[in-house]
């Protein structure tokens, strides 16, 4: 773990500032880590004061992405955290999280814990692939924040305005349209689906326009998009409170804050709180283990807030109080599928539907079917770009990459293919595209044969999983081209991986690491650190979920 803990140089408090000695050693201190983690300058990177100060303590340890070894998103909290039970409290915020450096909640994982232990950020529950599980154990993290802090003069509160004076906010946090709590508006154009009608998964194409919206894109980052609930659904949980969907609720409808503006997925443990307060005999104990993430009745797992209401049928909370229970409805986000460089003023996406049955009632993916099925043409919707977290081309256009990218992992490589045609890129492309069924699932079809026709697509190799007796993957196809796809990397290919998190992008690893100690001639332990080495000079990333 590359923690970070630097002890100042200089002093960062003038000489002449009203602190006791003992309040200047702490402030050079906490600063000058705030700074290091902020990307910002090291304090011995800073100018000489007038009169320079003597050596003083270490800043506060936070966390660092780069070498934590945690950082891996197929690994469960349970691990992560066991990894991380002796370090120090960002670090431990930081194994809570869910690894992905998806950027959905506005940060990379160590920033989002670094935030939270200096107490820039106040929410817990921004990690999206997290989910309940991380909220929960960074709720009983969060209870530590400020306990290992060395007594200051300042408040919490001061201490917190004190960083803001120094650090600042990240260059796009105020920017519209550069943040999930700044978006902006754009209209959405126009979907098509791209697998056929035999397909198992429903998959579409859908693009917006950012004309009006003074947005802009490099091939990498990722589209964040304001939802909305399904009308029904918001229907179904009014009837069973038994409320008014007119009644206003801090000047807006009832109807209209469930659907634009609240979370009606994952049942948060202060719904289960206020039934359990409303409740008597069996359904409070029941409620109250629901709130303490037990499992009474074994169905935890399938409950959204509406099952929740028919679990607890017949307690009806007030309008307003459930409303206060539930969390705010979170942003989604997506790899762009398109180069804003080749398709100025335009983005699309490659989105799958989430639908899926349990019991008898039909759960649909709030985001999925908005885009999918919900939204009309010409129908405007709150965006925001996300920048990418080190999901970059090679700053040179002759480099070679390999891109890999099952199923909708495939979208931020059809961006990085038309961004390198219309920038004249000369380097080699090589691509690795899978999904079920060749005849039903080959996304791009066209445009990949179109690329391959013109030499922009190097090199294209499919793997279809069930058009043959045995199940056959993306890693499986790698391994085949072993030797060719080891001397690509000898002659210094970049290496992309975009998709599942928990299972594809772990097996594509470690098809890597088995060809590289095939073909490179190299033990298992050698040909994981030359991984390892790519990784850390920015020739491996991923971009996954």
């Amino acid at each position: 773990m590359n923690m970070i803990a630097i002890p100042p140089q200089r002093s960062l408090i003038p000489e002449g500032a009203p602190f006791s000695p003992e309040q200047r050693a702490w402030l050079d201190g906490f600063f000058g880590a705030v700074l290091a983690a902020q990307g910002g300058m090291a304090v011995a990177d800073l100018p000489a004061s007038d009169s320079p100060g003597s050596a003083q303590p270490a800043g506060p340890t936070l966390a660092d992405n780069d070498e934590a070894p945690w950082h891996d998103p197929s690994m469960g909290l349970e691990e992560r955290l066991a990894l991380a039970k002796d370090r120090p409290l960002a670090p431990r915020l930081m194994a809570a999280m869910a690894q992905q450096d998806c950027g959905q909640c506005g940060y990379n994982c160590a920033d989002y814990a670094n935030a939270l232990f200096l107490r820039k950020e106040e929410r817990l529950t921004l990690c999206a692939p997290g989910g309940k599980e991380t909220a929960r154990m960074l709720k009983a993290l969060a209870q530590e924040i400020g306990q290992d802090a060395i007594a200051s003069p300042a408040s919490a509160a001061a201490r917190a305005e004190n960083i803001q004076a120094e650090v600042g906010e990240p260059p796009a946090a105020g920017l519209p349209g550069r943040s999930r709590d700044n978006p902006v508006a754009a209209r959405f154009l126009s979907r098509r689906r791209l697998n056929g009608e035999k397909s198992a998964k429903t998959t579409w194409h859908v693009e917006f326009d950012l004309s009006d919206s003074g947005l802009d894109y490099v091939a990498g980052d990722s589209f964040g998009v304001i939802p909305r609930n399904q009308a029904g659904l918001a229907d179904q949980i009014i009837a069973l409170l038994g409320a008014r969907p007119e009644a206003l609720i801090d000047g807006k409808s009832l109807r209209d804050r469930l659907i634009e503006d609240v979370s009606l997925g994952t049942p948060p443990d202060p719904l289960f709180q206020l039934l359990s307060y409303l409740s008597t005999g069996d359904l409070r104990r029941k409620a109250r283990a629901l709130a303490n993430g037990e499992d009474p009745d074994g169905d935890a797992a399938t409950l959204d807030v509406l099952a929740v209401l028919y679990k607890f049928q017949g307690i009806r909370p007030g309008a307003e109080a459930f409303l206060e229970t539930l969390d705010p409805l979170q942003p989604r986000l997506y790899s762009i599928s398109s180069s804003h460089k080749a398709n100025p003023g335009r983005i699309s996406l490659t989105v799958d539907t989430v639908r899926y049955r349990i019991g008898a009632r039909d759960r649909l993916g709030v985001a999925s079917t908005f885009l999918g099925e919900r939204i009309a043409e010409g129908e405007e919707l709150k965006v925001y770009v996300q920048k990418a977290h080190g999901f970059r081309l090679p700053e040179k256009g002759d480099t070679p990459v390999i891109m890999v990218g099952p199923g909708t992992g495939v979208a931020p490589f059809r961006a990085f293919l038309q961004e390198r045609k219309a920038e004249g890129a000369s380097g080699r492309n090589w691509l690795f595209f899978g999904h079920q069924h060749r005849d039903h699932d080959f996304f791009y079809e066209e445009e990949f044969a179109a690329m391959r026709e013109s030499g922009l697509l190097t090199r294209l190799s499919l793997a279809w999983s069930r058009d043959a007796e045995g199940k056959f993957y993306v890693q499986d196809r790698m391994r085949e081209v072993g030797a060719d796809l080891w001397r690509w990397l000898a002659e210094g290919a970049h290496f992309y991986v975009c998709g599942d998190a928990k299972r594809m992008a772990r097996d594509v690893e470690r098809a890597l690491v088995d060809i590289v100690a095939q073909w490179g001639a190299r033990s298992t332990e050698e040909a994981a650190s030359f991984v390892n080495a790519l990784k850390k000079a920015g020739r491996y990333q991923a971009d996954v979920y």
